[in-house]
């Protein structure tokens, strides 16, 4: 038993020497430098802030609480494309990862968001808004999770969706059984931070995960409240339809449970073009600017993991 533990921790300093080598290459190349791919949006930043304001006028007129506009980016990736998913499952490792091969193009994933979950009986609806950078330094996160948290504007808004997630957990729960189990919670992602909550509920015996899923969809943090007129809106205001983002990506068992999330931080490759789309939730008070940097934060994963992959290929070719 010596002799064997001692070959396991032997082999354990190997694969950490091995890793601190292969940082040390990462940083000599440039891990922090600026991106060099260049993604070009759909939407410009002064037409991002007209939507906006269009959205806010709608609030104003009570059609809506709330709207979340996006933009799309594309940007030419010649790499495979399952190099963009292991890239970025190092870069940006998250709850649900994915990757589809569809022959004509990819659908490649790394996504923050219960969109529906159904297990032993329990339906969950995990949402997630309110987002921040995340820090250069611990200090610097501590900060901007203090300022996430007391920022009036996005617990409005986390509020709104929260309770959207009540009522759509309670579609197809049993009376009395929906709560909220955690409330306004920080979870910290590679390039941002999220306010998140979650709701579950017992499944009534004349609903299965089908219908637990069309209780969910669209999931309100990507479209709106109420989400009907919110989904009208955001088919006037966005330059293109949306495709799969903000749709879901999961699976149904045997056994009648299900697990989805929601499509984002999520990219399409087709052509050698990757495509990636983001968006934030509008309230009243929203600022455009602000709305618009909150789009490209959510968007920049993917960009790096983009840039990671091609960097470290064309590291390994030299």
């Amino acid at each position: 038993p010596r002799a064997a533990y001692a070959r396991a921790a032997e082999r354990l300093q190997d694969a950490i020497a091995d890793l601190d080598r292969a940082t040390a290459i990462a940083r000599q190349e440039g891990e922090d430098a600026p991106f060099t791919l260049a993604p070009v949006s759909n939407t410009s930043r002064e037409q991002y802030h007209r939507m906006v304001e269009r959205a806010k006028e709608y609030i104003a007129a009570g059609d809506i609480f709330q709207v979340v506009p996006s933009q799309r980016w594309a940007v030419p990736f010649p790499l495979p494309p399952f190099a963009l998913y292991r890239s970025l499952r190092r870069t940006n490792p998250s709850p649900f990862m994915f990757y589809f091969n569809f022959g004509s193009f990819q659908v490649i994933g790394a996504s923050p968001e219960i969109l529906v979950r159904v297990f032993g009986g329990q339906v969950t609806i995990r949402p997630i808004a309110g987002t921040r950078p995340r820090g250069a330094t611990p200090e610097e996160d501590r900060a901007l999770e203090a300022e996430l948290l007391a920022d009036e504007k996005e617990r409005a808004e986390h509020l709104m969706l929260l309770d959207l997630g009540r009522n759509d957990v309670g579609r197809v729960a049993k009376i009395g059984t929906v709560r909220p189990t955690e409330q306004f919670v920080i979870e910290r992602y590679s390039h941002v931070m999220h306010i998140v909550s979650n709701v579950v509920g017992e499944l009534r015996e004349d609903h299965d995960a089908l219908s637990a899923l069309l209780a969910g969809l669209p999931a309100g943090t990507v479209s709106g409240a109420p989400k009907l007129r919110a989904m009208e809106i955001i088919d006037e205001l966005e330059a293109e339809k949306r495709g799969i983002y903000g749709g879901g990506v999961g699976y149904f068992s045997a056994g009648g449970d299900m697990d989805m999330c929601i499509a984002l931080r999520t990219g399409v490759v087709r052509d050698r073009t990757l495509y990636v789309q983001a968006g934030g939730g509008v309230v009243h008070d929203s600022d455009p600017e602000a709305e618009y940097q909150e789009s490209v934060n959510k968007a920049r994963a993917l960009f790096r993991a983009a840039e990671e992959a091609v960097r470290f290929t064309a590291g390994s070719n030299r």
